[in-house]
This record gives structure tokens, sequence and C-alpha cells, in this order.
């Protein structure tokens, strides 16, 4: 099992409905060189993905943001996916384990990220790892 390069977002978004776990990481791909050469001075955002056997078995990104309610840096976890048929295998914790470590180096005093209500297994899978429920979320479409 290897992380992949690390590799740097932009300002970019994608917005997708439904997307399957190949379209996300090719999309990925493209959106992470892309922006490489225009972010490398200023990073306040990360993305990486999980092989293993040859195969990308995950990928996480993020972002870095101040705030005052966690009195400081904190890092922001806004995508973890792991292959469903891979879940169970330690992808999710070894994704989890690189994007702690990249908080920590960049003196992060919290790690916070959200999930989907319906997301039970996965809520689950963040409390073992360590997480607590700290807040509601709550959205505007506009």
């Amino acid at each position: 099992m290897r992380i992949g390069k690390r590799l740097i977002l932009c300002d970019e978004y994608i917005l997708c409905e439904q997307v399957d776990y190949v379209e996300v990481v090719d999309i990925l791909y493209k959106v992470c060189y892309k922006c490489r050469a225009l972010n490398e001075q200023d990073i306040c955002s990360f993305a990486f993905l999980l092989w293993d056997e040859g195969i990308c078995r995950g990928m996480c990104h993020g972002d870095y943001f101040n705030t005052f309610w966690m009195s400081g840096l904190t890092c922001y976890v806004s995508s973890l996916i792991t292959r469903e048929e891979d879940r169970g295998k330690g992808y999710g914790v070894a994704l989890l384990d690189h994007a702690k470590e990249l908080a920590k180096q960049r003196g992060c005093k919290a790690i916070t990220l959200d999930s989907g209500l319906p997301r039970t297994g996965a809520h689950g899978f963040y409390e073992h790892y360590g997480f607590e429920k700290s807040c509601y979320g709550f959205e505007l479409m506009i």
C-alpha cells in the first residue's frame, strides 16, 4: 500500500449530482495536475490517492483554514472515498492517517469533516477512528 504523490488542488470546484468511483479518480487526476503548477506557492488544499497492487483504492482531499471556534488552523477533509469492495481493509484508516500527518505538519489544531445523515456506516467508521460528533451541518441551496 502506498500513498500517491501529494497533489494540490486549486479553487476549482466540480459539481456533480452523481459520479462513480472511476469518474472521481479521473476528475481528481485532471484537476490536481492542471492546478499543481498554479498552487505550489500557496498550498491551502491537499489531495492524494492510495494505491495498492497497482489499483487506486481510495482518495482524500480537503483544505486548511483558520477558525475562531477551534482557535486556529483546521484541516477540513472534504472527500474521503474508498472503493466499496475495499471497505474494511484498512484503506480508509491509511487515508485518514496520511491526512492527519499532513495536518500536523501544517500546525493544525484539529481535523473536521462532514458526513451525510444516511451514511451510518461511514459515521461508525469515523467514530471508531476517534472523531466525535460536534455539530449539526446546514446547507442552503442557491
